[in-house]
């Protein structure tokens, strides 16, 4: 079958030295694993980290992606609920499941935990005509939504679902900044934070504005202004006098870090919470300690989530609540140029499938 397969690093990201489409032999499944086959594929940064060999060496040769979805075609002896002809979706959290932080419903937090399609292999991910995962790393497909669509889904609406539902637990009525929300995290932070019936502020660059409030932000600012944060203060006040309440935000969405850390410290209320799930322009992020113990802020950090967390967040799919944001699709011959469009970010809304030729 074919697969995007690299068998050498690309420190300099330039991935069509290194990115080939090549036959590799077909999956068979273990007593606890499904074969499925792959209708589409979605990319994440860490498909990045991988060719890059930084900052965890990837096994070679190396097929990245862990985000698939698709129809299951075998299963394994002691599988016990997944059938044939299932239609599934890859949780990509890959947990122990016998360790006290898994047994504490903490699989994110397992200390063996591994990421499919990043740190498996030799040749085992996403971008492949057909796949297999243990039978607790997949989950069903909600009638009505597509198999681009559960893809485009699978780690993006776990992690945001996770950041504000599992960790920041969030209030219906409360003030929610989602800062970047025209990546794939933030377009789900979106949704997720109106399905609480928030007040939704989104940041996005200035050609991202419009597309945020589509999908259900009440207000959106531009953050590449260097005063963003007083326009998002300004409009705390306006939402807080039409509730009769303090100006602020009760929960900041980050997985910007460095460049926007401390302003968004400053639009915290008193004892309101920021989840951060990463640091795309930087980790040296500068803190003003005043507005954490004087403020008593919530300070969380958050990564992947559980299963059961992915399955709470496809149902809303399925009720057609929540729905993924696709950028733009390639087939796997079009992985480099797929791939660079997610480095340069440029124009990019949502997320970046790859499909195997004639799916």
């Amino acid at each position: 079958m074919k697969a995007v397969v690299y068998e050498e690093y690309a420190p300099d990201d330039d991935y069509k030295k290194i990115l080939r489409v090549k036959d590799i032999d077909e999956p068979k499944p273990r007593a606890d694993e499904v074969i499925f086959t792959v209708k589409a594929a979605a990319l994440n940064y860490n498909d990045i980290w991988g060719m890059r060999g930084q900052p965890v060496p990837v096994p070679l040769p190396h097929v990245s992606g862990s985000d698939a979805a698709g129809d299951v075609t075998a299963v394994g002896e002691d599988v016990k609920d997944i059938k044939i002809g299932d239609r599934v979706v890859s949780h990509s959290n890959m947990s122990c499941r016998i360790c006290s932080a898994c047994t504490d419903g903490r699989e994110f937090d397992c200390i063996k935990r591994t990421i499919w399609g990043f740190q498996t292999g030799p040749n085992w991910g996403a971008f492949q005509e057909s796949t297999h995962l243990p039978e607790v790393n997949v989950s069903r497909i909600p009638e009505g939504v597509s198999y681009e669509h559960a893809a485009a889904a699978s780690m993006t609406i776990l992690t945001s679902w996770h950041m504000l539902v599992g960790r920041a637990r969030i209030r219906p009525g409360q003030t929610v900044l989602i800062m970047g929300g025209g990546s794939g995290v933030g377009s789900f932070g979106i949704q997720i934070a109106k399905l609480y019936n928030c007040d939704v502020i989104a940041t996005a660059s200035p050609d991202k504005l419009d597309k945020c409030k589509e999908l259900g932000a009440d207000y959106a600012v531009d953050h590449r202004k260097e005063d963003w944060h007083k326009e998002v203060r300004a409009i705390t006040k306006e939402i807080a006098k039409r509730k009769g309440e303090a100006p602020g935000i009760d929960v900041s969405f980050d997985h910007i870090g460095q460049t926007h850390w401390n302003k968004q410290l400053t639009l915290l209320k008193y004892g309101a919470t920021l989840v951060s799930c990463g640091a795309t322009t930087g980790y040296d992020a500068k803190t003003d300690l005043r507005h954490i113990f004087f403020k008593g802020t919530n300070i969380l950090g958050s990564t992947q989530g559980t299963k059961a967390e992915l399955d709470q967040a496809l149902y809303w799919m399925g009720q057609g609540k929540i729905k993924a944001a696709i950028d733009s699709t390639y087939s796997f011959g079009q992985a480099a140029e797929a791939h660079a469009k997610m480095l340069s970010g440029k124009g990019l809304f949502g997320k970046i499938l790859m499909k195997p030729e004639g799916a």
